[in-house]
């Protein structure tokens, strides 16, 4: 008979029993090792965007003193080009000359002492 012949047959093969019987139950809980594996895995999905929300604040509050330092530069632009106006009048060169204490032709300058 050939090592098949038996199955043939109708016997069937099956293991042989454990001398223990029941095989022991696992000491690891599965379901608590999934939970804290799904806790450590949010913690660091959360922990991933910690990084771009602080590069957003800064840039927000860059954002916030690149307006103001925008806004001064508007107004000294404005004060400057008031500044221009008055010079491209007629008499302005002689004005400035004036107040550096620059006397035109033909004239005599006078300095006053003691005056307070």
């Amino acid at each position: 008979m050939s090592a098949r012949a038996p199955a043939a047959r109708g016997y069937r093969l099956r293991p042989a029993a454990r001398k223990g019987g029941r095989r022991p139950a696992s000491r690891i809980h599965w379901d608590k090792v999934g939970r804290v594996a799904l806790v450590l895995v949010l913690f660091a999905i959360l922990a991933s965007y910690v990084n771009p929300v602080v590069n957003f604040l800064d840039a927000r509050s860059d954002a916030r003193a690149e307006r103001t330092s925008l806004e001064e530069l508007r107004s000294e632009n404005t004060r400057l080009r008031a500044r221009l106006a008055t010079l491209d009048e007629p008499g302005a060169a002689e004005r400035a000359a004036r107040k550096l204490g620059m006397v035109a032709e033909g004239e005599s300058a006078y300095v006053i002492e003691g005056v307070k």
